[in-house]
């Protein structure tokens, strides 16, 4: 089916520039409920289009954004003309979220699916004191440090790169495992894990050094484990112009410095 012949949804952010550049584009092209669409413009930056793509997962509708924030790396270029063409043209990506198993304190567990990286972060001024399995076996028993990282492709380019951790092309079949400001071992520097294992997190001494527990944006406080694992039932779908593809970017994310 043709762009032209489908409905078209403009979502924004609160920022002004988005909200000015979804009225401008409503204009020029209509505009349709979001719940019925068959394609989603979403207008703002990174969080707005993590926000989208959570909110329209497993729904099997495209996700087109469109950058009117600031870094924009999961954005294509603003541009008010020809976007049908642009859709038409456009090069999928399916994406599949981890999912976060996380209990807290008081035995409670929360489930949440995670876009970019699920992370442990210590709540208080005392480092935190982690155990980690993989696949079942304790690949380290005690990781110092102010918290620890499980990203995907799709994230290694954003917190985890500001970690230190690697940059993994969206197709490579891997997730980085990646700690923020270790302390003992000093020199551990993560690890890269094929994407079918999972990763558990236990929290030691949890009542004195209590650790929160975050899935792109949806918090578990106080938690004393945490599973992660790639989603194999959850998906959500990003479109990219052909000239400028998610393959692009990281390969290119690779050479700056």
């Amino acid at each position: 089916m043709s762009t032209k012949s489908m409905s078209i949804s403009f979502m924004a952010s609160n920022a002004p520039g988005a909200l000015e550049a979804a009225h401008r584009l409503k204009a020029i092209y209509g505009q349709d409920d979001p719940n019925q669409a068959d394609i989603i413009v979403a207008l703002g930056g990174d969080g707005f289009m993590l926000q989208t793509l959570h909110r329209f997962m497993n729904t099997g509708c495209p996700i087109y954004g469109m950058n009117r924030g600031t870094v924009g790396f999961l954005m294509n270029e603003y541009r008010e003309t020809d976007l049908h063409e642009r859709l038409e043209a456009a090069v999928e990506n399916w994406i599949h979220p981890l999912a976060m198993t996380a209990e807290d304190e008081n035995g409670e567990v929360r489930e949440e699916l995670a876009i970019n990286e699920v992370s442990l972060f210590r709540q208080s001024y005392q480092a935190a004191r982690l155990r980690i399995a993989v696949g079942g076996t304790v690949r380290l028993e005690e990781l110092v440090c102010d918290g620890v990282m499980v990203a995907t492709p799709t994230g290694s380019t954003a917190y985890n790169l500001s970690a230190q951790g690697p940059i993994i092309p969206i197709e490579a079949p891997l997730l980085a495992l990646t700690p923020v400001s270790p302390f003992r071992p000093r020199r551990w520097r993560g690890a890269l894990l094929a994407n079918h294992q999972s990763v558990e997190i236990t929290v030691l001494e949890s009542g004195k050094r209590p650790v929160n527990a975050v899935a792109d944006h949806q918090e578990v406080k106080s938690v004393r484990k945490v599973t992660i694992r790639e989603s194999g039932t959850d998906r959500c779908l990003i479109l990219f112009d052909e000239t400028h593809s998610w393959d692009e970017r990281i390969l290119a994310e690779q050479f700056r410095y």
